[in-house]
């Protein structure tokens, strides 16, 4: 028992322990149903961190390219077998589950990432093409579903994590003028409804009782809450319905509305420590397969982060990005639990390091 708990980083837990901890309050609120089926997965999610958490991370460095080539496989498979719902191709039931593949395959395709790296010893322009080859296809089959949000998060999130790699910045300032370059031909092949969010975002009050209604509320949820809020349930935006989606990607403006400023204050500063803990992870261990998974998760969950209260507070466009530990799903839970898992694996390994070292 004492070797099973000694695995597990309590410094990665707790803000994690705090974010979920108002999540279930704020979705009790919301919805007793969606409160149980959310419990179920939290319950889940803890058997999925303490399993990942205790096993060999060293098996997935040597099955980076199968845990690939899979994962294309089933998001290509998806497009055809996948359970259509609001115009797009996310789901698959497997079960009774509704499990939405791009949520689920993110620790294993950041695995896959940190394993290729790990075989590379130097920055060479060649290896930085062909990361960019193999984040090419899976960006490309998400969009298609199309979920924009979850494609631009993998290019963003791989983006950060070559950076953090080591890779020259220059490279990426080239990568970001030729994107600039294309956007005419990009914002051709846009759906239209994602074409007018962000004409909504450069124009937001344009028209606020259409496109513009989901933001502009966010936005009064957000400025409502004041300083403590109005009490779990007692949001007008959110208990009223004026707040679409309150429980998903708008749950920090929830949240906001229900705690005012103070628990919007606790839920950044719990992702805050989180981030600081992985920095204190990532600066401890010289292993290039845990630094690239490392970087990798912190990329993911930063990116998730930055996004999502960003839409909520209207300085960036509604991508339908959901908030790591927060926002109601049961894949995004499950996934953030496995990436936990892996991630305080690495922490107890590191640990154990530094204390032979001390000996």
């Amino acid at each position: 028992m004492k070797t099973w708990l000694s695995r597990i980083d309590w410094q990665l837990v707790i803000p994690v322990a705090v974010l979920l901890a108002i999540s279930l309050t704020t979705i009790f609120s919301v919805s007793q149903s969606f409160f149980r089926s959310q419990l179920f997965f939290v319950v889940l999610g803890v058997v999925f961190f303490v399993i990942f958490s205790q096993v060999h991370l060293r098996i997935f460095e040597y099955l980076a390219k199968p845990i690939y080539f899979v994962s294309l496989l089933c998001l290509f498979f998806l497009l055809f077998l996948g359970i259509a719902s609001r115009g797009a191709i996310r789901w698959l039931d497997i079960a009774g589950f509704r499990i939405q593949f791009s949520e689920v395959f993110k620790p294993f395709l950041v695995l896959a990432l940190a394993g290729f790296l790990s075989d590379k010893e130097n920055f060479s322009l060649n290896t930085f093409l062909k990361t960019l080859g193999l984040l090419v296809p899976v960006a490309f089959l998400i969009f298609k579903q199309p979920d924009l949000g979850s494609a631009l998060l993998y290019v963003l999130a791989a983006f950060l994590t070559l950076i953090l790699y080591g890779f020259p910045l220059w490279w990426f300032g080239i990568g970001a003028g030729g994107f600039l370059a294309i956007i005419p031909i990009f914002w051709e092949f846009l759906h239209q409804y994602q074409k007018q969010r962000v004409l909504t975002f450069l124009h937001l009050t344009k028209d606020p009782l259409g496109t513009s209604y989901n933001a502009i509320q966010a936005i009064i949820a957000v400025g409502s809450g004041m300083l403590i809020g109005k009490g779990f349930g007692q949001g007008t935006q959110s208990a009223l319905r004026f707040l679409p989606e309150k429980h998903t990607d708008f749950i920090f403006a929830t949240i906001s509305e229900d705690l005012g400023f103070i628990g919007g204050l606790i839920v950044i500063g719990a992702f805050l420590f989180l981030f600081y803990r992985l920095y204190v992870i990532f600066d401890r261990t010289d292993d290039t397969f845990y630094k690239v998974f490392i970087a990798g998760a912190f990329s993911l969950l930063l990116v998730q982060f930055f996004v999502n209260i960003g839409m909520n507070i209207g300085v960036l466009p509604i991508v339908g990005i959901p908030l790591p530990f927060v926002s109601y799903g049961g894949s995004s839970l499950l996934s953030n639990a496995i990436l936990l898992g892996c991630l305080s694996n690495i922490a107890s390994q590191v640990k154990r390091k530094d204390v032979l070292e001390i000996r």
